[in-house]
């Protein structure tokens, strides 16, 4: 059995990919770009068939899927550094031909990496262990939420007897080999005493997802005969005290607490500046935002999600719990030079 996996060469996608490698059960092979960085895959390249293109490319995608039979879809345009054409061009076009041309080319199985943040509502408050009956918002927080839900959305509909889809949510993927990701920027932030409070006394807890956690769900997704057309939220099984864990986390670091508060309304305006600055196609495509209404939502909405359904169609159980995932994530953060040196070409 073949496996073509998007992402390859970033976090989810790599985790994915040597898991695959490990498994025995697949033929794995990535798309990845001429100038992507393999350095992540080393154990287990010389198992892996690299395919050179591009997602926006469709000849590309006629290539990498020629012979395959399980398609793994982790890559997309993350942060919010981007244009609308951007964002639309590799979140929901390339998505949407790499479906299509998955199906031309005979594949059965289709599990597409989603986000929580489909399901956010721009104006919306705290999602209190919800479950899959939660509709999408009538106005979304970013282009990275609006965009994920179309292709979510696409994703679904082109579930049929014969190319089983189906999509998986979670939230903040955390662990050992994350060089750029939600939780890496933030005590990045903290190291550098810049990170604010935004708790403003508010318990906030969120249901993180470890990447053995998501690599684990993906897998027997993909072994299930009963996800055609579904939605999943997957989740570590424990819900996190969102400030109570980055406080933890930087004291183990050795840097302070978050505990500077700024005013709510001081922090609105600022927001509404940044987001105005950053509709400008030359500062959107150079930089991520300092700050935007979406980073504050994650940071003072409680967000919690139920994992029963995962659980009923195909077995998942979480395979790492915080306290482990935490201690492996800490030694391997010590082996890059600390979180300020992996970060410090982060844009």
């Amino acid at each position: 059995m073949k496996a073509l996996v998007t992402g390859g060469s970033g976090f989810l996608g790599g985790a994915l990919v040597r898991r695959l490698a490990e498994d025995g059960r697949y033929d794995v092979a990535i798309l990845a770009r001429p100038t992507s960085n393999l350095r992540d895959l080393a154990e287990v390249i010389d198992r892996v068939e690299v395919i050179t293109g591009d997602l926006t490319d469709q000849a590309s995608l006629e290539r990498a899927t020629k012979g395959v039979d399980v398609i793994f879809h982790s890559a997309a345009r993350v942060d919010e550094r981007g244009t609308r054409d951007q964002f639309v061009a590799e979140n929901i076009t390339a998505t949407e031909n790499l479906v299509q041309a998955a199906k031309r080319n005979g594949a059965s199985k289709f599990v597409f990496i989603s986000s929580p943040s489909a399901l956010m509502d721009r104006d919306g408050g705290d999602q209190v262990n919800v479950d899959e009956s939660i509709p999408y918002p009538h106005r979304y927080l970013n282009l990275y939420s609006e965009t994920k839900a179309a292709a979510e959305r696409f994703v679904l509909a082109s579930n049929t007897p014969e190319f089983s889809t189906c999509a998986l949510r979670p939230r903040a993927i955390w662990g050992a080999g994350d060089r750029s990701g939600p939780i890496v920027r933030l005590l990045s932030r903290a190291a550098a005493g810049s990170l604010p409070d935004l708790s403003f006394g508010k318990q906030v807890n969120a249901s993180l997802c470890h990447v053995e956690n998501i690599v684990e769900a993906s897998v027997k997704a993909a072994d299930s005969e009963n996800v055609g057309g579904k939605a999943y939220f997957v989740a570590d099984a424990e819900q996190t005290d969102v400030w109570g864990f980055l406080g933890e986390v930087a004291t183990d670091l050795g840097y302070e607490k978050p505990s500077r508060q700024p005013n709510p309304a001081v922090l609105n305006a600022a927001v509404n500046v940044i987001e105005a600055v950053w509709r400008i196609p030359y500062v959107a495509t150079r930089w991520s935002p300092p700050l935007s209404r979406y980073v504050v939502a994650l940071m003072t909405r409680t967000a919690t999600y139920d994992t029963s359904a995962a659980a009923r169609d195909f077995g998942y159980v979480p395979v790492v719990d915080r306290d482990t995932g935490l201690a492996t994530f800490l030694a391997w953060l010590e082996t890059q030079g600390g979180v300020v040196k992996l970060t410090e070409n982060i844009r």
